[in-house]
């Protein structure tokens, strides 16, 4: 067994002892759902800010930044406002009343079981979007440590996540995301400083990257409406995305989440200007990659010694684990408790409904590998996949969630149109729309349109809807 092996090894047998400690740390949906809501500002930032990083930052956006330049690098400053916007604007109301679900904050502000379950199936067909693209660079780093086929690793990778996720939970996705967070840290820290090495340090890689790369520090290589417009889909997806917001659930109260928000911020700026280094010189070192996609996978194998490349690889593995563990969670809830027990079989007893959740993960984290085996999806750059994502949820969940707790005329009809006309503008957009704008100004113009026109054209919301969130 090679050194790569080995490390890969251990990494996982740590996974399945933190998914074997969950199992038993699990008492109730509260529990397997929201971590009991407990949880502290460390746990909580380090949750966040793993979930945040994901294959979209160690190979997504190397692989953009190695095709395109430092130019996307701008977009990625949207990301400490959406979590500024989420603490200071949203959280204080958002979290007055907790729940263990998105849909089940939609049903409780909005007044019905049926907008419920349209939340939970959009967030059924966003998350396979997503969790498609961690997939495929599961697969990548499989036949890169352990030479089998992209195939065979996707399958691999998919069936180590649906393991601990299903046994564990949100337990054990927080405290697996505490863990990886420290391998991200310490691969990224480690690889930063020998791929300098390899190109005579910082001053020497900024002259050679613009010989390798001429427009690479230019705006040249993204029109400026993409990079606005993907900025937006950053800002807005951020804000919105339900496993950032069950987060806010999980963490036990707003000083605890100011706290934790605060760390997850600074982790994941110091990680991203790590891994805009890494793309600098994976541009001088591997100038003819077929995909920039390739990009870190090069670095760790042909960079870095064996068991530091090793670590690396552990690291963006650690990265894609952290952030699909957490799609599954909420995917897996949509399934199970917004969809399944909320309109199917609202009758079924609590000492089922483990079980029922733990199907509900392994269903919806079957869908996305099998949809990648007969062709799905393939063939597009991962950072692009985890745009498309991000312009969903900001389609589907910021008017209904942000206008929910700041306009108190917001009713159901409303955030049914927002929710339905802003998704449907997202794809056509992506169908047919021009390659300079990104989709989510589409679906959030439309989203927002329909949110403010069709709820003041209905009957206000009931008080009953209000008293939670608002005072009187």
């Amino acid at each position: 067994m090679t050194t790569q092996m080995w490390v890969f090894l251990v990494y996982f047998v740590i996974v399945f002892a933190i998914g074997w400690y969950a199992l038993r740390a699990t008492k109730n949906e509260k529990d397997y759902w929201i971590a009991g809501g407990e949880l502290g500002w460390f746990t909580g930032g380090a949750t966040m800010a793993a979930t945040h990083t994901s294959a979209g930052t160690f190979v997504g956006t190397i692989g953009v930044m190695y095709t395109a330049g430092w130019s996307f690098g701008w977009v990625l400053l949207a990301i400490p406002l959406s979590y500024w916007f989420m603490v200071a604007v949203l959280a204080p109301r958002f979290t007055r009343q907790k729940e263990i679900t998105l849909p089940a904050f939609i049903e409780t502000r909005y007044y019905g079981k049926g907008i419920r379950g349209l939340a939970g199936l959009i967030i059924l067909v966003a998350t396979v979007v997503y969790i498609q693209a961690q997939i495929v660079a599961g697969g990548l780093i499989a036949n890169t440590v352990f030479g089998v086929s992209t195939t065979t690793g996707m399958v691999v990778f998919t069936v180590i996540l649906l393991a601990y996720t299903v046994i564990g939970g949100m337990i054990a996705v927080v405290y697996t995301d505490v863990f990886q967070l420290v391998v991200m840290g310490v691969g990224a820290l480690v690889a930063v400083p020998l791929a300098l090495q390899q190109v005579g340090g910082l001053g020497e890689l900024l002259s050679l990257v613009e010989s390798a790369h001429p427009l690479v520090f230019t705006w040249e290589t993204m029109p400026a409406t993409l990079i606005l417009t993907m900025g937006l889909s950053f800002f807005l997806g951020g804000i919105a995305t339900p496993e950032k917001l069950i987060r806010l659930y999980a963490m036990k109260d707003m000083h605890t989440i100011r706290r934790g928000v605060l760390f997850a911020i600074v982790v994941i700026l110091a990680l991203n200007l790590l891994v805009f280094i890494l793309a600098l010189t994976a541009i001088v070192l591997f100038p003819e990659l077929p995909t920039g996609d390739l990009a870190m996978p090069m670095i760790a194998t042909a960079v870095l010694p064996t068991i530091l490349g090793a670590v690396m690889l552990a690291a963006i593995t650690a990265a894609m684990m952290s952030t699909v563990d957490s799609l599954l969670i909420v995917a897996g809830s949509a399934l199970s408790v917004d969809i399944y027990q909320n309109l199917i079989n609202p009758g079924v007893t609590p000492a089922r409904r483990l079980w029922i959740d733990r199907i509900g993960i392994l269903i919806v984290g079957s869908i996305p590998v099998l949809l990648l085996l007969s062709g799905v999806g393939e063939g597009e750059l991962i950072q692009f996949i985890v745009l498309l994502f991000t312009a969903l949820m900001a389609a589907a969940f910021v008017m209904p969630v942000v206008g929910g707790m700041l306009w108190r005329r917001a009713t159901k009809e409303g955030a049914a149109a927002a929710m339905v006309g802003g998704v449907t503008a997202t794809f056509l957009w992506e169908a047919f729309g021009p390659a300079s704008i990104e989709p989510v100004l589409a679906g959030f113009l439309v989203s927002a349109a329909l949110f403010i026109s069709v709820s003041l054209v209905t009957p206000p919301p009931p008080q009953s809807a209000l008293d939670p969130y608002f005072d009187a």
